[in-house]
């Protein structure tokens, strides 16, 4: 996997900008393939910043109705990053 298949995005909301940049971590929306070892190496490449930890979940897709059809939305997996002491990620500038 390349980077561009391993991180999508980062997900800035609510929770993760208000609960999570305190404490040096930040979420991103990774490929369903990526592991933690292959998040770590594509933070650290692509913003260069040292990595700390690096923790993962699946979120499974939403059952989604449209008058009497029912879709189902994909799975998508979440990391959530935390850098070394001293670390910062502006993600506004990139």
């Amino acid at each position: 996997m390349n980077l561009n298949d391993v991180l999508l995005r980062p997900l800035v909301t609510e929770k993760t900008s208000s609960q999570l940049n305190g404490e040096g971590t930040f979420a991103f929306e990774v490929g369903l393939g990526a592991n933690k070892i292959q998040i770590k190496t594509a933070v650290e490449a692509y913003y260069g910043v040292k990595v700390a930890d690096v923790r993962t979940i699946v979120v499974r897709g939403k059952l989604k109705r449209s008058g009497r059809h029912t879709a189902r939305r994909g799975n998508w997996k979440k990391a959530y990053v935390r850098l070394a002491l001293g670390e910062t990620i502006n993600l506004y500038d990139v």
